[in-house]
């Protein structure tokens, strides 16, 4: 990564001062990971609006489009990156890319269900949920400890999801919840897998869920007829809002420890519902909106008390 040069060796010769310096480095590196983190979740808010505009593609359609072309762009990225030695990046990843993959080909599925079986509001707002999984998972695979701050942060979301879960319910789109909070576990998954092999490049787990994906969508589809509106829709779902994102959130990734991870990318959770209201009109009911704003003021409490806190050490759990 960049942003750690040579001079922190330089400084500890002159009179001590390299621990403060690397000190330095990692909170630089802490504070990227959360900005990149958060512009994740932007991309990942397109989500939302792309598929209120689908003309008529079913879900195992959109899903097998959006994943193939998410493979192919995150494939690019890897040859770029590795040049030769892309075979040799996916098999570093090992069993912990693959489980993480898989992870993340379910959160597809579930999301992709979830936003045409319930208002986007209630199937992005659902997602807030991934830091309880998180958390959970984090601490029994990795060891990481959550923070107080942490804790209090999520239940403050939590509050926010009771509020917008029944107001789903009560508004019969339970299937698509409870795809939502699928989706959620999958995206777990994939938030601890990275933290697990954040020593290297996990890139290709996130090619690899692309890849698991849509090889599901395939043998569940009935058949791939599709306009050339809606292939453009899922193109760019893959390659922008997915392909764009995935690889700013493994990046990030590598400085923020899981639970963190689950919490900054809600920057998705609280767009998503913006951009559907302002774009196509799918208004939210006060309670998702009530809701929502609770969730946001969790993930900035979050992100500041975050900032303020000395960072966990490269390398370390």
């Amino acid at each position: 990564m960049t942003g750690v040069s040579p001079r922190p060796a330089r400084c500890a010769d002159a009179g001590g001062g390299g621990g403060a310096v690397a000190a330095g480095a990692r909170d630089r590196l802490y504070v990227r990971g959360i900005v990149l983190v958060m512009l994740a979740g932007c991309f990942w808010s397109l989500a939302g609006i792309l598929i209120r505009n689908i003309e008529a593609a079913g879900d195992w359609q959109i899903l097998f489009v959006r994943s193939l072309t998410l493979s192919l762009a995150l494939a690019c990225v890897l040859v770029v990156r590795h040049r030769g030695r892309v075979a040799g990046e996916f098999r570093k990843v090992g069993v912990t890319g693959a489980v993480g993959g898989l992870g993340l080909a379910g959160a597809f599925a579930g999301f992709i269900y979830a936003l045409n079986h319930t208002t986007v509001a209630n199937a992005v707002f659902i997602l807030a949920a991934a830091p309880f999984a998180t958390a959970l998972l984090g601490w029994i695979v990795l060891r990481e400890s959550v923070r107080r701050a942490t804790w209090i942060a999520m239940v403050f979301a939590l509050a926010g999801i009771a509020a917008m879960v029944a107001d789903g319910v009560q508004a019969g789109a339970l299937a698509g919840n409870v795809a939502a909070l699928l989706s959620v576990l999958g995206f777990a998954c994939f938030a601890v897998s990275l933290r697990r092999g954040r020593q290297g490049d996990m890139l290709p787990a996130a090619c690899l869920a692309g890849v698991f994906a849509a090889i599901g969508a395939a043998l569940a589809a009935d058949g791939f007829a599709m306009s050339l509106h809606d292939v453009a829709l899922c193109v760019a779902m893959g390659v922008v809002q997915l392909a764009v994102g995935l690889t700013l959130f493994v990046a990030g990734s590598r400085h923020v420890p899981a639970v963190e991870l689950a919490l900054l990318a809600m920057t998705e959770v609280i767009l998503g519902p913006i951009l559907v209201w302002l774009g196509v009109g799918e208004v939210p009911s006060v309670l998702t909106l009530v809701g929502g704003a609770i969730v946001l003021a969790a993930i900035a409490g979050q992100a500041l008390s975050g900032m303020r806190r000395k960072p966990t050490p490269i390398g370390a759990v």
